[in-house]
């Protein structure tokens, strides 16, 4: 059971980055990015093969900054050039495909067996004893997270709050949407890199087909976490919820492997399963009380 609990803690604090970054883009912005799933395995591959150099930490660095150049693209297609934001994101996730392979030394996958971690660098420090990768990975969340929402406070980040709360107030306010839809997107996606980033040096690899699915995951632990932590909403309580809704998702996950309740050959099922519910779990519980209401009222 402990097991379990560490594997959920470490691995939510690491995709709630992601998730995080989904936050940004879906719920601040109202735009779909899809680069999501490239720019993770953008972050992974870049961090990797610096770690692989012997340059863990500047890895880390290097995919933040890719991560922040693949947002901009993303924004650059939507706001200069006039493609919808999907086809967007779609049009350099797909790009991304061609510029990891290269980030990777045109393989599909790079391992660091023999080569220093983050993680294998903070364990020689003694810290935190066999739980040294939560409080390493749990405090670069919490850090991002306590950076959002000072951001979100800034003046510039109310301007990209009010961009997609009405864009053409924005527009009539004498701010640019175009910069702050690219500051937004940009920021997202370093954040999606550096989560790549952090997981492909904790389990030591990178493998170019990393980041599949990795979007629709995403927005299920955002719903997840908002269920949870259901009641007036803020922007603090919206950022904690990322964190939430990843801990628990990886929780169920964690446990089903161990307990093997469910066949390992079934679990892509049970994934999409806990996918599905979890998006529609607001349609759901909006259904069962207008159901409740209607029969009170009968």
């Amino acid at each position: 059971m402990l097991h379990i609990i560490q594997t959920a803690l470490e691995l939510g604090c690491i995709y709630s980055l992601v998730t995080l970054a989904l936050f940004l883009s879906y719920r601040v912005l109202d735009i779909a990015d899809l680069t999501t799933d490239g720019c993770f395995v953008l972050g992974m591959a870049v961090s990797v093969s610096a770690a692989a150099a012997g340059h863990p930490f500047a890895g880390i660095v290097l995919a933040v900054l890719s991560g922040g150049c693949a947002g901009f693209v993303t924004a650059f297609l939507q706001t200069r050039l006039g493609v919808p934001s999907i086809l967007a994101g779609i049009v350099t996730n797909t790009g991304l495909y061609t510029v990891n392979l290269m980030a990777m030394g045109w393989s599909s996958n790079v391992s660091l067996l023999k080569s220093a971690t983050i993680f294998t660098l903070f364990r020689k420090t003694g810290i935190g004893g066999s739980w040294y990768t939560i409080i390493l990975s749990g405090t670069v969340s919490i850090l991002c997270m306590l950076l959002m929402k000072w951001f979100m406070g800034t003046r510039l980040g109310l301007s990209v709050r009010a961009t997609g709360d009405n864009r053409d107030m924005v527009s009539a306010s004498s701010i640019n949407p175009k910069f702050t839809i690219t500051v937004g997107l940009s920021a997202a996606n370093c954040l999606t890199a550096l989560s790549g980033a952090i997981a492909g040096q904790l389990q030591k690899s990178a493998d170019i087909n990393a980041g599949t699915g990795i979007v629709v995951i995403g927005l299920a632990c955002l719903i997840i976490g908002e269920t949870v932590t259901a009641g007036r909403k803020s922007i603090g309580r919206n950022i904690a919820a990322c964190l939430a809704g990843n801990i628990i998702y990886r929780f169920i996950y964690a446990m089903i492997l161990q307990t093997r309740i469910i066949p390992i050959e079934c679990l892509k099922l049970m994934t999409a399963l806990i996918v599905a519910l979890a998006i529609a779990s607001p349609q759901i519980r909006q259904s069962l009380s207008d159901r409740n209401r209607a029969r009170r009222e009968a």
